[in-house]
């Protein structure tokens, strides 16, 4: 039997409302106005320990490795396929550079939220489940709505943008098939509208999972399959400049009049398309959304803290190798013709079997993702749910449901509908605006600054209860004010990119 989800409130059946938190019924031990002897009640007391964290709730059971596979699976996305795109925007000097100042930025301010699990006191203090609720513990009043607003339309958009990635990966399947079996002859055009609605079938029957507990699993499977199409894309990059013995590509990027589907590229588009670059960057690193839910997972002692910060560095650290690598080998192998997706840049007849592995590995793995991003916006909603409507048997109840060789699975009817109509939404949505590198250099811009940078520095600030003017407010204002300028600009060109792909597009008829 599946835990009970920390995220939903007591059970209710036919009225009747059941007590989760009180220990006697776990061990199913009844109430007794005299306990029988002194050894007893030790006996119960140590069984709690064993079994409850100091907030009451189950023992957490995370480690190390499974909130690294977590930040592993939520980091290498479908943002890893724009960086050769991003890199041929910015040149051979900035994009490196811009990509390992993004990964100092975000391993050090993921740590300062990190330690903000916990308020008062890292070790001791009292929880944050999610990362609303940190923001309202040390920080409260307007700035918990504005947060909460902003992170939960961060994640929507995140939904739709992997909605997108996917199909377009599903269709980079179905095309080199055709090619394969045309030799080419066959343009094998085709709409991303059937592909977009089988990832959404497939993501409503997943969303159905309760709690971001029980993903782990779909966790790890997400992160293998990451690791798949980033060595798949590098080894194709790899053979493509070594077939051609030529490193294309310049210091400052794609040149002044290249011309590119929507066109030759102007001054002001390379302006933009440069700005567009740093969204999509700070896309493919962003995951400071989803931190407090990932390390409200964690065991302790020692203290979760301590376990995140060791699960940051590492994640980090194979994330930004992964993306220098894949970002630039596939600039190398195309230059100014670095396509936003680097494994449809490739073609696909040949070799078409390994470009249908890498694209059925980001399909698995951005189904994972989506759950991962996700789950927290679940969990919010039902929760509020909950509370407006807590004598709701439709809300509240779960019914016992046999599964042949799984068990029992517990069915909540609010989280069905609820959960079923926001795939439905996000889905159609991504057919309306199947844009990806835009999409994703918006999405990157919008959550950036406040989610990955502001709110974790303020909420550390009141922690340590760092004074104004003194060299470590100042330092941290010039840091948050820099990164505010950098959101800016991706946001102007993603919203530039938009407009100008509007101009040529039909609502539901795009083809590939």
């Amino acid at each position: 039997m599946l835990p009970r989800s920390r995220t939903m409130p007591s059970r209710i059946h036919h009225g009747v409302v059941e007590q989760r938190q009180d220990i006697m019924h776990y061990w199913q031990v009844e109430d007794r106005t005299n306990a029988d002897t002194e050894t007893q009640a030790m006996s119960i007391e140590a069984n709690y320990s064993k079994s409850f964290d100091d907030d009451s709730r189950l023992k957490r059971t995370g480690t190390f490795w499974t909130a690294s596979s977590h930040i592993i699976t939520a980091v290498i996305g479908s943002g890893v396929l724009s960086l050769a795109w991003a890199v041929g925007q910015l040149g051979w000097v900035a994009g490196p550079a811009i990509m390992i100042l993004f990964a100092l930025v975000i391993l050090y301010t993921s740590n300062l939220l990190s330690q903000c699990y916990r308020s008062g006191d890292p070790v001791t203090g009292q929880r944050s489940y999610t990362y609303m609720e940190a923001v309202k513990a040390h920080l409260g009043g307007r700035k918990v709505k504005i947060c909460g607003m902003i992170q939960y339309l961060n994640l929507f958009g995140v939904a739709i943008g992997y909605t997108i990635a996917a199909s377009v990966s599903m269709m980079a399947i179905k095309r080199s098939n055709c090619f394969h079996k045309s030799h080419g002859k066959d343009p094998c055009h085709m709409s991303s509208n059937g592909y977009m609605i089988a990832f959404g079938i497939i993501e409503i029957l997943f969303s159905q999972i309760p709690d971001f507990d029980q993903v782990w699993w779909l966790s790890i499977v997400a992160a293998i399959m990451s690791f798949t199409y980033s060595f798949i894309g590098l080894a194709l990059g790899i053979a493509e400049t070594t077939e051609h013995k030529e490193i294309k590509g310049s210091l400052t990027g794609i040149s002044i009049g290249t011309l590119t589907h929507a066109g030759k590229v102007t001054a002001t588009q390379k302006l933009w398309r440069s700005f567009q670059a740093l969204g999509a960057i700070a896309f493919a690193y962003s995951y400071s959304i989803i931190l407090i839910e990932i390390q409200d997972t964690i065991k302790a002692p020692p203290a979760e803290y301590k376990t995140m910060k060791k699960a940051t560095y590492l994640s980090i650290f194979v994330t930004t190798t992964f993306y220098m690598l894949c970002g630039c080998m596939g600039y190398a192998a195309f230059g100014d013709e670095a396509p936003g997706n680097l494994l449809t840049g490739f073609g696909f007849y040949d070799p078409y079997w390994l470009l249908d592995i890498a694209n059925i590995a980001i399909v698995v793995h951005l189904v994972g993702a989506y759950q991962v991003y996700c789950q927290p916006l679940f969990a919010f909603v039902e929760k509020w749910s909950a509370q407006r409507w807590s004598n709701s048997d439709f809300v509240t109840a779960e019914y016992d449901l046999p599964i042949p060789f799984y068990g029992i699975f517990h069915v909540n009817f609010f989280r069905v509908v609820w959960r079923t109509i926001f795939v439905i939404v996000t889905t159609v949505i991504a057919m309306l605006l199947p844009f990806f590198n835009d999409v994703v250099g918006l999405l990157g811009a919008l959550g950036f600054w406040p989610l990955t940078v502001y709110f974790p520095i303020e909420m550390y600030m009141s922690q340590k209860k760092i004074k104004k003017w003194t060299s470590q407010w100042i330092g941290f204002q010039i840091l948050s004010f820099g990164c505010l300028l950098v959101s800016v600009a991706a946001a102007v060109g993603s919203v530039a990119g938009v407009v100008l792909d509007l101009k040529t597009y039909k609502p539901f008829k795009t083809s590939y």
